[in-house]
């Protein structure tokens, strides 16, 4: 007998390890296992595109990130459940990929709908095309186009969806989207990414969902920088709007170190990313701070996980999230707490812990936004903290369990 798996093994063993984790409506599951991704990856061995990982298709001459990537299969379905296509949809895809998310959209959508996917990279946009032409999805409509502009002849639409990281949402995607339509898309906002989802109500795009993720940011959005400290080592992310520069921090990790611990304790698999979104809902102050292995080796405390972890910003300090393991508690070995550098360390530590404290008394819970266009007066808006962005205004209001 051979016991080698066939695709269709492969295909539904991967599907069968993401419902698992998530359950997923029906019709995104049977999707999930109608589509072929291996199709959509050629030259790669099928096996390997049977696992939930992501996969560069081009890489990025010029910078650490990939130009255009398949996305963690994981991640696909859960954005697919954000979205909710319905049979007859209109949708909007910006960021064509390899084609493998269209083809997804086009099985859910049903001969009735139409699918437009769109691509800044002529490559890019090429390999989409020649990969749904394989599987069999020739009428999905594929364009060369910014995806900043959308593609205004073929809208409106009642769906759009983006698999490009966003730092804002462009005023003419507005125009294009249906009252009433759903967008779903991975917004960047003081140094993290969540993929947000959001209906249309006339000038109002109101979320009733935030998952944590990750994405390649799209081209031509430069509203989140970068500043660099311990001579490169540690780097802070942070919005335009946010006043952090090199210049009063350049001394800062050559201060004393102030630690603080909080109450709160966490389980070895669970995220505590709620404190950073919680904290994004109130506190102008936060933004990310990432500590390469040369900067710890010089001493700088580690951070919660290195890559990625909220810190707080003013002036001349700043202090960022700690966890220390001291299986104290069986269940949730490990405290978290705040590590501060510079003058204000402390208060700086303090408020961060309070961040955490929030966080810990309902870990579920996650504030509520409102997205409105640029220019919208200060009266329009309901009441809450405000970013403002070039081409929007986002809202939080209180948490929702």
């Amino acid at each position: 007998m051979n016991d080698t798996p066939t695709l269709d093994d492969l295909r539904n063993q991967l599907v069968d390890e993401i419902v698992a984790k998530r359950p997923l409506p029906a019709p995104i599951e049977h999707a999930l296992r109608t589509v072929r991704r291996d199709l959509h990856l050629p030259g790669l061995d099928p096996a390997a595109a049977y696992t939930n990982r992501a996969v560069t298709i081009k890489d990025n001459p010029n910078g650490p990130l990939a130009l255009s990537c398949a996305s963690v299969p994981s991640t696909v379905a859960m954005m697919l459940a954000q979205l909710a296509p319905q049979p007859g949809d209109h949708i909007l895809e910006i960021g064509a990929g390899t084609g493998y998310n269209a083809a997804l959209l086009a099985e859910l959508v049903g001969p009735d709908g139409q699918i437009t996917t769109i691509d800044i990279d002529p490559g890019v946009a090429l390999h989409a095309r020649q990969a749904l032409n394989r599987a069999g999805y020739e009428h999905v409509r594929v364009m060369e186009r910014d995806g900043l502009k959308g593609a205004p002849e073929h809208a409106p639409y009642t769906r759009m969806i983006a698999t490009v990281g966003l730092w804002d949402i462009p005023a003419t995607w507005w125009q294009q989207l249906a009252d009433g339509g759903r967008l779903v898309l991975p917004l960047r906002w003081r140094g993290q990414t969540r993929s947000v989802a959001l209906t249309r109500h006339g000038n109002t795009l109101v979320s009733d969902d935030m998952e944590l993720c990750g994405f390649v940011p799209i081209i031509g959005q430069h509203g989140e920088h970068t500043t660099e400290l311990a001579h490169g080592a540690v780097r802070l992310h942070h919005d335009q709007d946010q006043p952090i520069g090199p210049d009063r921090l350049a001394e800062v990790f050559s201060t004393p170190l102030t630690e603080l611990w909080s109450q709160a304790r966490v389980g070895n698999e669970e995220t505590f990313d709620g404190i950073w979104l919680r904290a994004t809902a109130s506190d102008d102050a936060i933004c990310r701070i990432e500590v390469t292995n040369k900067a710890l080796d010089e001493g700088v405390r580690r951070p919660a996980i290195p890559s990625r972890s909220p810190a707080l910003v003013s002036g001349s300090s700043l202090a960022y999230l700690i966890v220390e393991r001291d299986n104290a508690d069986l269940e949730r070995p490990s405290r978290l707490g705040a590590a501060g550098y510079g003058p204000d360390a402390t208060a700086l530590a303090r408020n961060l812990i309070a961040h955490i404290t929030n966080w810990s008394t309902d870990r579920a819970a996650a504030p509520h936004m409102t997205i409105h266009p640029a220019g919208t007066p200060d009266n329009e808006l309901p009441k809450g903290h405000v970013i403002d962005k070039v081409d929007s205004r986002i809202r939080f209001t209180e948490l929702n369990a």
